[in-house]
């Protein structure tokens, strides 16, 4: 569930149980520093349980990641802890508080969907029709034909839609870096100079371009901005006032914020800058730990979208990871080993990793690194967050 337009920074990740592709590229190992957890900090969220998290947020940093950032929400109450640094340069940790701005990758697309959805519930857009319905002539091409790929297929990733080929140009720190901006047209002809994937609906295929599509399907619906629908529909709603999709051209972060970090020609560099027009309604928001919780948590509520469409969204496929994670419609959903089922997502830009999600007892966490760690145990992470 990562961005996948890293062009030459991307390095591949082992990740130990749950083994989402989060992407992100080498890093130096940094020193750690450590923020305590105090009792009267965690009322409602069990202090064992915080000091557990905060120990697997040191094994992070120890594997090479430069900050992390566990927000943990349970019964009203959120903790946050912390390990690692803010910034390589001044050395300085990163806070508990206030909360931090992060680039969270492909937890977009969880939102993207859920707008879908909402759309879907309104019968204004239909799970099964084709995507040509909405977006007529928008997909043809070498084995690529909107009329048989449903709007179904599109945000389950079973589409069969080829992505841009990687390249350098195609990083997001690199257009940022040149002042290169794209729009959702521009990136589906890059995609469409390659023939399809598979045949729509014959297997699971994770691929961005799918959801420059659903950005799209959106917007024709509507006839309003994505940006609009997505603080009209969620984001005030939920009063989720630290989340937001930077527009065209806004590359860096707004305060405070941890530096994003990655390894470019052997060097760890500054890569916190990142053209949000490229990833777009795949993978550019920017949001907060308490954010996240609020929303995953809201969604599994039936807040978001109504039950019968939250239904839909978890009914989906096995990734063939071979750890038990399947995709549905925008989100991923796996059972614990306490039973519960943890519903949430991953993303991954250049210099930024989030993982994020929740249970239906209410408890949610959300992770955020920079750098790159070059083991994440992504299971026992979720498994101490959520279950003990």
């Amino acid at each position: 569930m990562c961005s996948r337009a890293l062009g030459s920074y991307r390095r591949g990740m082992r990740i130990r149980a749950f083994a989402l592709p989060i992407c992100t590229a080498a890093v130096l190992l940094v020193g750690c520093a450590t923020s305590p957890v105090e009792p009267a900090s965690v009322p409602l969220v069990a202090v064992d349980r915080a000091d557990t998290v905060r120990g697997d947020l040191d094994a992070v940093v120890d594997a090479g990641a430069v900050g992390a950032i566990a927000t943990l929400t349970e019964n009203g109450a959120t903790t946050v802890v912390t390990s690692g640094l803010a910034d390589i340069t001044a050395g300085t940790p990163i806070p508990t508080d206030p909360p931090q701005y992060v680039r969270v990758g492909s937890l977009t697309k969880t939102f993207t969907a859920a707008i879908v959805l909402q759309l879907v519930a309104e019968d204004r857009i239909v799970l099964d029709q084709s995507i040509d319905t909405y977006l007529p002539g928008l997909l043809a091409g070498d084995g690529v034909d909107g009329r048989a790929i449903t709007v179904r297929q599109i945000l389950g990733h079973r589409s069969g839609l080829p992505d841009p080929a990687a390249s350098p140009e195609l990083n997001e720190f690199a257009a940022a870096r040149d002042g290169r901006t794209f729009t959702p047209p521009q990136e589906i002809a890059l995609a469409l100079q390659h023939p399809a994937r598979f045949t729509p609906g014959a297997q699971f295929e994770y691929a961005n371009i799918n959801y420059i599509v659903a950005g799209m399907l959106i917007e024709a619906v509507t006839g309003h901005r994505y940006t609009d629908e997505l603080r009209d529909r969620v984001l005030t709603p939920l009063s989720l006032s630290d989340t937001y999709l930077p527009t065209t051209g806004e590359t860096g972060l707004r305060e405070p914020h941890p530096t994003g970090y990655a390894t470019v020609d052997g060097a760890v560099v500054d890569t916190t800058l990142m053209e949000p027009s490229l990833p777009w309604t795949s993978g550019a928001m920017v949001s907060t730990g308490p954010d996240l919780n609020r929303f995953f948590l809201a969604l599994l509520a039936g807040q978001v979208v109504p039950q019968t469409q939250l239904r839909q969204m978890l009914d989906g496929v096995d990734m063939g990871n071979g750890d038990g994670m399947s995709y549905g419609l925008g989100i991923g959903y796996t059972q614990l080993p306490c039973g519960a089922q943890y519903v949430g997502n991953v993303g991954g830009v250049v210099g930024f990793s989030a993982i994020s999600g929740a249970t239906a007892a209410g408890r949610a966490v959300t992770f955020s690194y920079t750098g790159t760690p070059s083991t994440v145990d992504i299971g026992k992470s979720l498994t101490h967050a959520l279950c003990e």
